[in-house]
């Protein structure tokens, strides 16, 4: 756990542990699970909820079988190591963009990981080739791997300690 996180107990860990494999499982359940009564594991998991462990509840959608397309992994690489506005404005356009699942600021020798879903190739050069014309990015390179299978997925809870 982070240091300066919020404190967590093991039941909080085996909650976080459950929800994120079926958050939709009733509190019945979760409680039985966990070893506490219903109404008390209700309270626990709201009080998750607002400190913001749980942020919030998602599908996991499996785009191999539910869409055409490819998944890509990129590297993008800024001009101007930490240009801030750079930076910003990029960022920015990634969070309006429909195409980017997954951003991730990184260290190294590449500023960006940013997984995508494009149609095709043909999709996948229009959008880097948008990016790389657009002069408030400072794209220097980009790197593209596509995603041929996915083998683990991690489980946040399982790397949590208290």
């Amino acid at each position: 756990m982070l240091e300066n996180g919020p404190k967590l107990d093991r039941i909080d860990l085996k909650i976080i542990e459950v929800l994120q494999s079926d958050a939709r499982i009733s509190y019945q359940k979760l409680a039985e699970l966990v070893h506490l009564t219903p109404r008390p594991c209700q309270e626990r998991v709201r009080k998750l909820e607002r400190m913001g462990v749980i942020r919030g509840y998602t599908a996991l959608i499996d785009l191999d079988t539910e869409s055409k397309g490819l998944v890509l992994h990129l590297q993008v690489a800024l001009m101007s190591q930490r240009n801030r506005s750079a930076q910003q404005a990029f960022e920015a356009a990634l969070q309006q963009d429909p195409d980017v699942l997954d951003c991730w600021l990184v260290g190294g020798s590449f500023d960006y990981i940013v997984r995508l879903h494009c149609q095709d190739m043909d999709g996948y050069r229009e959008i880097s080739n948008r990016w790389l014309a657009e002069a408030a990015f400072c794209i220097e390179r980009i790197i593209c791997t596509p995603e041929m299978q996915t083998v683990k997925r991690h489980n946040l809870a399982a790397a949590v300690s208290v």
